[in-house]
């Protein structure tokens, strides 16, 4: 089987988004072939280079979301004309405006329809002139723009759009829709392959949409985070009319990729929530947890009996979120009946913001807790540390896990809890915040506390502190429960299995002679398989439907190109 593997900011490069799951698909599913279209995010992004590739990835196209040259394309009257007309539709379902498109026979035509035509016409005429990347960035494209926020029905977001907010709104529309207009979609490029695998919402969702409407290509979305929950967590401070018109943007695909997919799948039951506000049809759904390699804490989780006894472990990465303030004060109440109980917090900011909260967080922990001495002659010494993975005393993950009893999560905002898998793993107690995907990956193994409640947090430490069997009893059923759910293992089963439901439902590609008859067995079995047992195979056409129609055939004297090697 053939994937092209759709990544945006993601594999192969080596600081990709989502580069450690797509690295483990890759060279677990070694039987299958892999093609990879990466748009990447920025010059340093692509500077760092890629992980290096295994054997069964055959290609790699790449191209720059942070960046695009105008490509000088002249639009003729028609062309300008038709760009205006699916670019202002596309503007007026944003806005929430009542657009042009009339349906056959006096019938309504849904939001959902209108941004489809208006996207997938967009997509046309890019493929017909050569690119729209000058025609998105016209001036033309941002009055557009504001004519569709000022039109009767738009909403009052939309209406109180100011100049600044349109340009903003128009530039990011540009970069978001710059894959319209690169050359992928031809037949030797994504319409050669079985199945696109998008491997996050937004951006990369629209070649596998494009592959699918030209040539007929099968899709697969796989989202970890769903892309509009993220816009409203890390944009609040935008302008109301940017917040809205992106988020209507953002949504719009989401629908149209979940409404074209074969199967859409999450990575916990939060996130599939999401997806279903957004769109997604429940029947299509699938839950495949993230994977995670369990041998590096295999250590620590055979050998619970090594931890301190004394030690509470908070293991993540250091920005507001995380509500490290609550977890600092739930410890000041926590040393109130537990003197000789010691706090690490391991972890590295993120960011400026990041950067200035571990810096509030140190001063808090220094009023909170002064520095204490055995005796007067002895230097003081604080119960809370602030370090970071790859020192002296912890050099992997896992020993930050085995350092302590019992793990402590205090979030207020959560996806999947990546940390809190790599404790269970551990074989460890933990203690949690009920945000996000917490409870579906905790089950019944640990405890689970209100957010933004210290003296629940506290009260819940002290009792796992106080007992040890209990602690025992609890990391090794986490333990137990995370190698049943959560492994490399079963996410990369789960994904071929999948993989062989999406094809095994696909259209039939056939193969045509010179006088368009179809060729029996023109295809050879073992062209299936990822070795060639004989000479390249004729390229195959792909069709909407069954049967032995004629639409654009594959002559069979022409031969797919040589397989390109990874780059």
């Amino acid at each position: 089987m053939r994937i092209g593997l759709l990544t945006e900011a993601g594999y192969p490069y080596v600081s990709g988004d989502a580069r450690l799951w797509c690295d483990r698909l890759v060279h677990g599913l070694a039987q299958h072939e892999f093609d990879v279209y990466a748009l990447s995010r920025s010059q340093s992004q692509e500077d760092e280079g890629w992980v290096p590739l295994p054997p069964n990835v055959r290609r790699v196209r790449t191209a720059p979301l942070w960046f695009a040259e105008d490509d000088e394309v002249v639009l003729g009257r028609r062309a300008r004309r038709r760009f205006g007309e699916c670019f202002a539709e596309l503007a007026a379902v944003l806005c929430g405006a009542a657009g042009t498109t009339v349906a056959p026979e006096g019938a309504s035509t849904s939001e959902a329809d209108r941004f489809a035509n208006a996207l997938y016409g967009l997509a046309e005429l890019a493929r017909e002139t050569g690119g729209l990347v000058g025609a998105l960035r016209s001036e033309a494209a941002v009055r557009t723009l504001e004519r569709a926020c000022r039109a009767p029905g738009a909403q009052r977001a939309a209406r109180e759009a100011r100049v600044p907010d349109l340009l903003a709104v128009a530039g990011y529309l540009e970069r978001a829709l710059r894959p319209l207009s690169l050359d992928w979609y031809e037949d030797d490029g994504l319409g050669a392959v079985d199945l696109c695998h998008a491997a996050s919402g937004g951006a990369a969702v629209l070649p596998g949409l494009l592959a699918r409407h030209f040539t007929g290509v099968p899709l697969l979305v796989t989202e970890y985070g769903v892309r509009l929950r993220t816009h409203y967590l890390t944009t609040p401070d935008a302008p109301p009319a940017v917040r809205s018109l992106l988020a209507a943007f953002q949504g719009r695909l989401a629908a149209e990729a979940y409404r074209q997919a074969e199967v859409v799948t999450a990575g916990n039951a939060h996130a599939r929530r999401w997806q279903e506000r957004c769109g997604a049809d429940r029947e299509k759904l699938r839950t495949v947890h993230p994977g995670m390699d369990a041998r590096p804490f295999a250590e620590a989780g055979e050998s619970p009996e090594c931890a301190d006894p004394d030690t509470l472990v908070w293991v993540g990465r250091v920005e507001p979120a995380k509500d490290l303030v609550s977890l600092l004060h739930a410890f000041a109440e926590i040393r109130k009946q537990r003197p000789k109980t010691r706090l690490r917090v391991v972890g590295a900011p993120v960011g400026p913001e990041g950067a200035a909260y571990l810096l509030h967080c140190r001063a808090l922990a220094a009023q909170l807790f002064p520095d204490e001495a055995e005796g007067p002659h002895i230097p003081g010494d604080n119960p809370v540390s602030f370090e970071e993975i790859g020192g002296p005393e912890l050099p992997r993950p896992a020993d930050a896990y085995a350092a302590g009893a019992v793990t402590v999560l205090s979030s207020v905002v959560e996806g999947f809890p990546i940390s809190l898998v790599e404790a269970m793993l551990s074989g460890r107690a933990t203690v949690s915040t009920d945000v996000g995907a917490v409870v579906e990956v905790i089950g019944g193994t640990g405890l689970v506390v209100p957010p933004r409640n210290p003296r629940a947090l506290a009260e819940a430490c002290v009792a796992l502190l106080r007992d040890p069997a209990r602690r025992a009893r609890l990391g090794a059923a986490a333990r137990a429960r995370a190698l049943e759910l959560f492994t490399v293992e079963q996410n990369i089963e789960a994904f071929h299995g999948i993989y062989l439901e999406i094809v095994s439902r696909a259209p039939v590609r056939r193969v045509l002679d010179g006088a368009g008859d179809p060729l029996p067995f023109a295809v050879p079995a073992e062209a299936q398989v990822p070795f060639r047992w004989s000479a390249p195979s004729p390229s195959l056409a792909t069709r909407n439907s069954p049967g032995w129609a004629t639409a654009r055939p594959v002559r069979a004297t022409s031969h797919v190109p040589a397989p390109e090697g990874a780059r």
